[in-house]
């Protein structure tokens, strides 16, 4: 069975369809076969970053390892049961056709909270929340007081994210690995930086996730995506020397994919 990730929050611009893109790129790599669901059925910013590098290596004439993308089925009304959901359905028809030709499914949702997204977290393994290092964000995990020092109790993601933990176990599944990604960091070491990273790491024995640096703030993540193109295929695109930027953000991906300890990878870039 295909192992399932998730990567999950419910505000925008946290950097969710970079960080889907990198991982599944990065496993398809490492030789594993990867199938990507966009959940975001209005923007696609994942699938439209597949599709972009589908066309740009049919033009370039490269064969990159890519992973593929899958549109949710389209169902026919009449096959719906009573009262039956029929997104509910189509998620279940897309994973159920990958898991038995896929290492790794991962499922990219919307920066809203939708019930496909709150489905689609009863089926991860592996769930991965990428978050601005900001505490406009934190507040989605957890309310603080005024000064950011004291954990007033959790918002709203965190309780969805309870409630497909409470559902698995009911349905006899593994728990989900949740790990939160502190994506966009800045280098300078402010004093609000400083309290987030406190937040974060009392929540996280408060709540049961495990933390994880993220990306850095790159100009190199925007310029990537018209080409859908990843940190991991410069090299074979031509670049003979990687600047400083782009080693060391490579190198936040490998760290990344370390943290989520992932059944079977065995990482060699």
């Amino acid at each position: 069975m295909a192992h399932i990730i998730v990567v999950g929050n419910e505000k925008g611009g946290a950097g969710k369809s970079t960080v889907s893109m990198h991982v599944a790129t990065a496993l398809a790599r490492m030789g594993k076969t990867v199938g990507v669901l966009d959940l975001d059925l209005r923007q696609k910013t994942c699938g439209r970053y597949l599709e972009n590098r589908s066309k740009f290596l049919k033009d370039s004439g490269l064969d990159l390892p890519s992973p593929v993308y899958h549109e949710l089925p389209v169902l026919d009304p009449s096959t719906l049961a009573q009262g039956e959901n029929a997104n509910d359905k189509r998620l279940s028809a897309a994973v159920a056709e990958l898991e038995t030709s896929s290492d790794f499914i991962i499922i990219d949702c919307p920066g809203s909270h939708t019930r496909l997204a709150q489905v689609a977290h009863t089926l991860a393994d592996t769930l991965i929340t990428p978050l601005n290092d900001s505490f406009v964000d934190f507040d989605l995990l957890a309310r603080v007081d005024n000064d950011g020092e004291k954990i007033m109790g959790p918002s709203v993601y965190s309780e969805m994210v309870w409630n497909a933990r409470q559902m698995r176990a009911q349905a006899g599944l593994p728990p989900i690995d949740w790990v939160v990604l502190r994506n966009r960091l800045g280098a300078q070491q402010m004093v609000n930086k400083l309290k987030l990273e406190k937040a974060i790491t009392k929540l996280a024995k408060r709540i049961g996730f495990r933390v994880s640096p993220g990306f850095s703030e790159r100009v190199v993540f925007r310029e990537l995506f018209p080409r859908g193109l990843t940190l991991l295929d410069l090299k074979d695109t031509g670049v003979k020397q990687l600047n400083i930027s782009n080693v060391a953000a490579r190198q936040e991906l490998r760290e990344l994919i370390k943290t989520l300890e992932l059944p079977g990878v065995q990482i060699n870039f």
